[in-house]
């Protein structure tokens, strides 16, 4: 698949689920994009911004096998992994799988459950497989974590730790709609006479397998891949950064880059596309100076003044 046909693809499943999803288009372009990069994604924000629906709709839209978790406190790793389970008919142990073995897993209130089950899902997030009791078991490609979190509520939270935040590709927010935009959710709730949305499958799970794999014909060239390594550079110099991004964080940056610029149906990654990712894949990843928390200084702010700072190269096609 070329990536002529990536874009058109892109923009098919953008519209079809823009039928349901009102004036989000941003969010939805970089759930995209994360998505035709293999990669997890984070969805923090308030309750009731349809954080679960976008999952589903991608999900029906990509024909991708999709299953839900619900963290909650006393949820186990087994619970999400599966277990063996002694089989007394025929004597022996069989392996029961858990809801992990699928291709689009939403994780929802990720932060509500204990640390021991966050960590069930670091293995398969970075390898793509299960060990349980010494046996390896592969998942079925693709697999993708859209994992949510309510970033209001402290109670009863556990948050998550950096080594986790890290192997998700992006973070962002959907964010409120504004008055026109909440009055169409109104106007088509009632022309759907239901409150289940659906959409229409618009690309198949071979074809995204191709679409994921299209993006590696995006040119970078070396200016722009020197930019992004200055981006990350600053961020561990910055001196109110007690942990900057790792080159985990400059892989996730170069991937972004090239899936906003497919996404733009160009065949080659500009400075606009590295800006235009940088905040959501790159702030999560930095921990800030204990001292700062109290100047409600947040990671997104760094990075918005590094990308003021670090100088922009001109744009190379190859």
């Amino acid at each position: 698949m070329n990536l002529t046909m990536v874009a058109d693809r892109c923009r098919d499943l953008l519209n079809e689920i823009s039928r349901v999803i009102v004036g989000k288009e941003d969010a939805l372009e970089r759930i995209l994009a994360g998505i035709l990069c293999n990669g997890h994604i984070l969805i923090e924000d308030n309750p009731g911004l349809a954080k679960t629906l976008i999952a589903q709709l991608f999900a029906q839209a990509l024909a991708l096998d999709f299953k839900r978790i619900q963290f909650t406190p006393d949820l186990l790793p087994s619970d999400i992994t599966g277990s063996f389970l002694y089989n007394q008919k025929e004597a022996r142990f069989e392996f029961r799988r858990g809801p992990i073995f699928t291709n689009l897993l939403l994780a929802d209130e990720i932060n509500r459950a204990t640390p021991k089950t966050q960590a069930a899902l670091l293995e398969a997030m970075q390898e793509a497989q299960v060990t349980i009791e010494g046996e390896r078991f592969a998942l079925a490609p693709p697999f993708l974590v859209i994992a949510t979190q309510n970033p209001i509520e402290l109670e009863g939270t556990y948050p998550l730790p950096e080594a986790q935040l890290d192997r998700f590709l992006i973070r962002l927010a959907v964010g409120y709609p504004d008055a026109e935009q909440e009055r169409e959710i109104l106007v088509r709730r009632r022309q759907r006479r239901a409150d289940a949305a659906q959409v229409s499958k618009v690309v198949s799970r071979e074809e995204l397998l191709e679409m994921q794999l299209a993006l590696e014909d995006v040119f970078v060239s070396e200016a722009i891949e020197r930019y992004i390594v200055d981006l990350v550079q600053a961020t561990r110099a910055d001196s109110r950064v007690a942990l900057g991004a790792s080159p985990r964080g400059a892989l996730a940056l170069l991937k972004l880059a090239r899936a906003q610029a497919a996404l733009s149906r160009r065949d080659f990654v500009t400075p606009d596309d590295v800006k235009a990712m940088a905040i959501p894949g790159l702030a999560h990843r930095l921990i800030l100076r204990p001292e700062l928390w109290v100047a409600r200084l947040s990671p997104i702010q760094i990075v918005a003044e590094l990308l003021a700072q670090v100088p922009t190269p001109k744009a190379e096609v190859g």
